[in-house]
């Protein structure tokens, strides 16, 4: 692992698996998506990752007219770097997830490493009643649903975003995925640094638990060398702990309402903001530095903020 001495908080916004019946808080039109993201940033967020939704019924939409409706108004508000999701919806095809970072052409993209079962489905039994007809069977139907990351897939999005100037935030949700990126390495499709975002704690990926965290970054170790930053995510109630893991191990750290909804026990997050400044304070705590968004940019090679297409 390169060794940094600053941690990238990176911040997910809204995401695609949580509802609106879950929280009230989680932001879903393109205003409160883009004021989510702008407090995020000036809390300290130095990347966000960014999904979008129809501000009608929250539900996941991955069209580049809906990003845009967000993206120039964050870029215009803050310097934080715009990280555009790949992961899209759950159930959409290749092309739908791939649209709105090719129009965007973003600093950065996230990639998913490899296919899994994406199960999601037990939320659906603690929601009393659904704002929407949509919600339950989508959390439902993960019962029975493959997140599809084919190497072809994969090879497509690498070279088609790459051909921008976008690079990757690749996010590996099991052991195995190391191993996908480190194929991709070999044929020379991505060059480092390597942003490396482990996930921890999702039904059908890698468990939360700390030595499952040892292990992976043992691992990228192994693979990567001093060619790649470690950031870590935990679904949640595993998630500052488990990120503050992260940090105490020189890794970078992600929080957010895609990933948790709770800034504690039981007490839902008000807001993005509130998950970054409580990660901030924990990082500043054990006596680290918070990269700004332009150490950031220096640390990951991206190409600048100014090269973007929104």
């Amino acid at each position: 692992m390169k060794r940094v001495e600053r941690v990238i908080i990176t911040c997910a916004v809204t995401g695609s698996i949580h509802t609106p019946s879950m929280s009230p808080y989680l932001p879903v039109t393109p205003e409160q998506i883009a004021a989510d993201s702008v407090a995020a940033a000036q809390a300290g967020a130095a990347m966000l990752h960014l999904h979008a939704r129809n501000p009608r019924t929250g539900r996941p939409e991955q069209t580049p007219e809906r990003f845009m409706e967000f993206l120039p108004r964050i870029r215009e508000q803050c310097g934080a770097i715009l990280n555009i999701t790949t992961g899209g919806g759950l159930g959409m095809t290749l092309e739908e997830r791939l649209a709105p970072a090719i129009a965007a052409r973003p600093e950065v993209a996230s990639m998913n490493m490899g296919s899994l079962n994406f199960n999601i489905s037990g939320a659906a039994g603690k929601i009393r009643q659904f704002q929407h007809e949509w919600e339950k069977p989508y959390l439902e139907g993960t019962n029975d649903f493959i997140l599809s990351n084919t190497f072809s897939q994969i090879e497509h999005g690498m070279r088609v975003l790459g051909e921008s100037g976008t690079r990757f935030e690749f996010e590996c949700y099991d052991v195995g995925h190391l191993y996908n990126l480190a194929h991709f390495v070999d044929r020379g499709l991505v060059k480092p640094p390597f942003f490396v975002q482990c996930i921890f704690g999702i039904l059908g990926g890698i468990g939360a638990d700390p030595e499952n965290l040892l292990h992976m970054r043992a691992i990228a170790d192994r693979l990567f060398g001093a060619d790649y930053l470690l950031s870590v995510l935990a679904a949640g109630r595993h998630q500052m702990p488990f990120v503050s893991l992260s940090a105490i191990l020189g890794g970078s750290v992600r929080v957010g309402l895609e990933d948790s909804l709770f800034i504690a026990r039981h007490q839902l997050a008000r807001s993005n903001a509130e998950q970054v400044a409580k990660i901030r304070r924990i990082v500043e705590e054990l006596g680290l530095t918070v990269a700004t968004a332009d150490e950031a940019r220096a640390m990951l090679a991206t190409k600048g903020g100014d090269n973007v297409g929104f």
